[in-house]
């Protein structure tokens, strides 16, 4: 049996043809509603919102967007969000919470958007928001990540309750090509640096960054329809484990639990040396 590498992984995460957040959102919501706008500058089509019925329960799904075809990729910007994409999200997890619905969350971006324009527009500032919006959200959140998930682009949809990724997802601070050029002044070593990296869904799951790994039988671009369905049946286990949590010990422990979570990634002890 071929091994499958981190830079297969790579490649299959970026694969175009790969289903993606408003794919999601037609196949796994009733009556879905896609919300737009940030109410302060434009709509940001790299990120989508919807609000609708998952199985029995009203939710608000948030996520970004790549295009199916070159030109929709440039319309919808290769995925990368602007700063009024991430004041969109905002928006909207502002919105779940006056109404008390959960909130979850598609991540598959290379990165944010690194322009000019959206740095004068305050695309730092509107990430780090959105990092503070999800970790104080008063509802209950949840992360998927259904290809790639770059930077703080992707971070800034990820700080949830629970993150889970497919099994050809990625995450990473940066991407392989950039790790090589900054490591090794070689963008060529890209396929070392994404094993070095450890940004798989299984280097994740094993570090305890990730919650769980969804098997994908044949690659999610081959087999869309059996990708989202199996996405659908493990969301749909951990929300009502999340709302359980939230109504049995109360908002006030459960966002406890989840500062806790994203506290410990990282923990390190120092020894004296000799």
């Amino acid at each position: 049996m071929m091994q499958i590498t981190a830079w297969d992984r790579v490649q299959l995460a970026r694969h175009q043809a790969r289903p993606h957040t408003l794919d999601y959102i037609t196949e796994l919501l009733e009556e879905p509603r896609e919300l737009h706008g940030d109410r302060l500058f434009r709509d940001d089509p790299a990120v989508v919102a919807a609000i609708g019925r998952f199985g029995t329960r009203s939710v608000i799904v948030l996520g970004h967007q790549k295009g199916a075809s070159t030109t929709e990729n440039v319309a919808r910007n290769f995925g990368m969000p602007r700063p009024e994409g991430y004041r969109k999200a905002i928006r909207i997890l502002h919105l779940a919470e006056k109404f008390g619905l959960p909130v979850i969350t598609f991540i598959d971006t290379p990165a944010a958007d690194p322009g000019l324009e959206s740095e004068e527009r305050g695309q730092a500032w509107a990430i780090s928001s959105c990092l503070q919006a999800f970790l104080r959200a008063q509802v209950p959140t949840l992360a998927v990540v259904i290809g790639e998930g770059g930077s703080g682009g992707a971070l800034a949809l990820a700080v949830c309750d629970r993150l889970l990724m497919l099994e050809n997802a990625i995450f990473a601070v940066a991407s392989p090509e950039a790790c090589a050029a900054i490591l090794w002044r070689d963008a060529a070593r890209a396929p070392e640096a994404a094993e070095t990296m450890r940004i798989t869904a299984q280097e994740l799951l094993r570090f305890g960054i990730a919650d769980e790994v969804i098997p994908e039988p044949a690659p999610a671009h081959l087999d869309a329809s059996g990708t989202i369905r199996r996405v659908g049946q493990v969301l749909e286990r951990h929300l009502e484990e999340l709302l359980q949590l939230w109504h049995k010990h109360g908002p006030a422990h459960a966002r406890r639990l989840r500062w806790a979570r994203y506290r410990a990634i990282g923990l390190w002890h120092e020894e004296p040396v000799t």
